[in-house]
């Protein structure tokens, strides 16, 4: 069964003609949201509040970024059972989750929002090393393109996106959660054995650069991270320890550099 991404409802669209105000009966679409389980080993470990899309690549993303996979090998099984809204995770025999961390309901506005790297997981994140210089006017002309990239905003809005760029290989998504964004797109590139790309790759975002979008960022290994609005003080954090470039306030020929220049070219 397809996908359901929204309804349409009959609402009252405000104009205006002339001095008065007018009420008119229209037909507008809105983006749905649902609570999508993650069940992993027969126990629930969290629902996430989601666009109704990918949630294969949804879960296995969080998955990763959270710890608890280090690839697609470590998953025996996974499926999507629409009548549950549930994925449903087997994982190879040995990988365990740790039962420390309580089940969670995280929010489609980054609800869950922790500031620094879970330290008992911090040997899965390291510093993100690349040699590859990126040329400042490709990433802004790059903004540009992704910006007029999203499908689902024009047509209905209500979702965020997110763009992993390298020349070779693209993956666009989107979502009501820009932390579910990111966590697609890993799953995407888990699916596709095409993680080892992140290691040069840029990503781009539409949205506010959370700290949990930065933990993101660094378990994925992506060097660059360019926003079209504002990282928090807890993001440029991150991205000074862990070497990641980021970039904020990218609009048109203009934007900021808040961490690791070097690794641009003027």
């Amino acid at each position: 069964m397809e996908d359901i991404i929204y309804e349409e409802y009959e609402v009252l669209e405000i104009s205006k003609e002339e001095e008065s105000y007018k009420l008119n009966a229209v037909t507008k679409k809105v983006i749905t949201e649902i609570s999508l389980k993650i069940i992993v080993n027969e126990e629930e470990l969290v629902s996430l509040l989601c666009l109704n899309q990918r949630q294969e690549e949804l879960a296995l993303g969080f998955l990763y970024s959270e710890g608890v996979i280090n690839s697609f090998a470590d998953v025996e099984e996974i499926s999507y059972n629409e009548r549950m809204l549930a994925v449903i995770v087997t994982l190879k025999e040995g990988i365990l989750v740790n039962r420390q961390e309580s089940l969670r309901s995280i929010t489609s506005g980054c609800g869950k929002c922790f500031t620094y790297i879970n330290p008992l997981k911090q040997n899965q994140y390291s510093i993100v090393e690349t040699n590859t210089i990126y040329s400042v006017k490709t990433i802004l002309d790059m903004m540009k393109v992704f910006m007029k990239k999203s499908k689902i905003f024009k047509d209905i809005g209500g979702v965020h996106s997110v763009l992993f760029y390298t020349p070779d290989y693209q993956v666009l998504n989107e979502d009501i959660g820009r932390h579910n964004c990111f966590d697609k797109i890993t799953g995407i590139l888990l699916k596709d054995g095409q993680l080892d790309l992140a290691l040069n790759s840029v990503v781009y975002v539409s949205g506010r650069i959370s700290s949990e979008i930065m933990t993101k960022i660094v378990r994925l290994g992506t060097p660059v991270l360019v926003s079209r609005s504002t990282p928090t003080s807890a993001a440029v954090r991150l991205a000074k320890q862990y070497n990641v470039t980021l970039l904020g306030y990218v609009r048109g020929d203009r934007g900021f550099v808040y961490t690791c220049p070097e690794r641009l070219e003027i």
